[in-house]
């Protein structure tokens, strides 16, 4: 599996001069804004969604100013969901890290996302790129429908396999789907928007199997605490499947544990081993190669390049990750 920073080599100078501009899109007159907003960016993770914007640009022509300003976009809708998303789970960390919500408030996180997102509006309208605004309009919503719908679904714990997949389509994979469609729109491959934005939506998708089986590992190597889905009842692949194949006693067992004793360590451990002894983990490892099998397929007629090595080296990564 390529490192991170080995598939970074072929966009390493445009990544760089990202980190320089993204920075002045968020620039406010206000000093609390700009504290705020200053401590966000600092801890922010890998540049994954900015990877993928640029490496599919690369890819299939010149990277130009809108590369970047879509970059910026994408980025700014991301940051201004992670924050939300703090509140709306009472997280106190994220990534090691107090959350923002944990030092101002709740009412000062949510007001930050807020300003991210009127960011977003603004830079489309200041840079003419109403083009760029329609596309990431697109993902707020899907992002927005997905997250009702898994608390819409998670009450009741009738989950289907299919409603999971949808799910995770406009939960996870229309944010990986925008990036690399615009990726291909910012240097003038509208001819090639609609694949990449469905191979985006299968790499989307098989990174969000990977996180879900991440819940049945240990946490030494997995960055986060086993049994977190199932003390939150989310209903996630693994979990989905042992219901659908186990047998009556079993199902009983489990749908007790996520309905009942989800805050019980002891019970949350039971349903883990259920769950990987019914084959859930198997299941969903088997069901992410398959996608992303599906995704490196599109590549396919693309010709190769130094750019292409990588976007198929960050599929890799995706779906063989350690944390």
């Amino acid at each position: 599996m390529m490192k991170v920073e080995e598939i970074m080599l072929p966009v390493n100078v445009e990544i760089k001069e990202f980190e320089l501009r993204f920075p002045d899109s968020m620039k406010s007159n206000l000093k609390l804004l700009n504290r705020v907003t200053n401590f966000i960016v600092k801890r922010k993770g890998k540049q994954m969604r900015p990877l993928f914007i640029f490496l599919t640009a690369k890819m299939l022509g010149k990277i130009n100013d809108d590369t970047y300003d879509g970059a910026s976009l994408v980025e700014l809708l991301h940051t201004a969901s992670l924050v939300h998303d703090d509140v709306v789970d009472d997280a106190n960390e994220r990534r090691g890290f107090f959350s923002a919500n944990a030092l101002w408030r709740n009412k000062i996180a949510v007001l930050v996302g807020d300003f991210m997102l009127s960011r977003v509006l603004l830079l489309s309208i200041e840079k003419n790129n109403t083009f760029l605004l329609e596309i990431v309009a697109r993902a707020v919503r899907e992002m927005s429908e997905g997250e009702l719908l898994q608390i819409e679904k998670a009450r009741s714990l009738d989950i289907t396999e299919e409603v999971y997949f949808e799910v995770i389509r406009k939960k996870t994979a229309s944010l990986i789907s925008t990036c690399c469609e615009i990726g291909a729109i910012s240097v003038k491959r509208e001819d090639m928007a609609p694949t990449m934005r469905k191979f985006g939506e299968l790499v989307g998708l098989a990174f969000q199997i990977k996180d879900d089986i991440f819940d049945y590992g240990t946490p030494e190597n997995i960055g986060k605490p086993t049994g977190n889905d199932i003390r939150e009842q989310k209903m996630t692949l693994p979990l989905i499947y042992a219901l659908n194949n186990a047998d009556k006693e079993v199902k009983r067992e489990l749908l007790n544990i996520v309905r009942n004793h989800n805050e019980s360590p002891k019970h949350v451990d039971r349903a883990i081993e259920l769950v990987i002894q019914t084959g859930g983990i198997e299941y969903a490892h088997n069901r992410m190669m398959e996608i992303k099998t599906q995704a490196l397929a599109m590549l396919d007629e693309i010709p190769n390049s130094d750019a292409k090595n990588s976007l198929i080296g960050l599929v890799d990564y995706t779906t063989l990750r350690t944390k």
